[in-house]
């Protein structure tokens, strides 16, 4: 299967499957969640996260997901 053939059936998996679509929903919200506690955790912040922060919070959640996506 190349790569347009694996999009076209995961959006037609994710359009047809209501449980199917939120657990991708789930996984990638947790992703970006887990990724903001490391964050929080590792640079001391309680508060505001700023513009910059909030960027490199979810350039990390969107590794993190990849990166689980990719596992066996």
């Amino acid at each position: 299967m190349n790569t347009i053939e694996a999009i076209h059936t995961l959006s037609q998996a994710l359009r047809e499957d209501e449980g199917y679509r939120q657990s991708w929903v789930a996984n990638i919200a947790m992703a970006y969640m887990d990724s903001e506690h490391w964050f929080r955790e590792e640079n001391n912040k309680n508060g505001y996260l700023s513009k910059q922060d909030r960027r490199e919070i979810a350039n990390t959640a969107a590794e993190y997901f990849v990166q689980n996506l990719e596992r066996k």
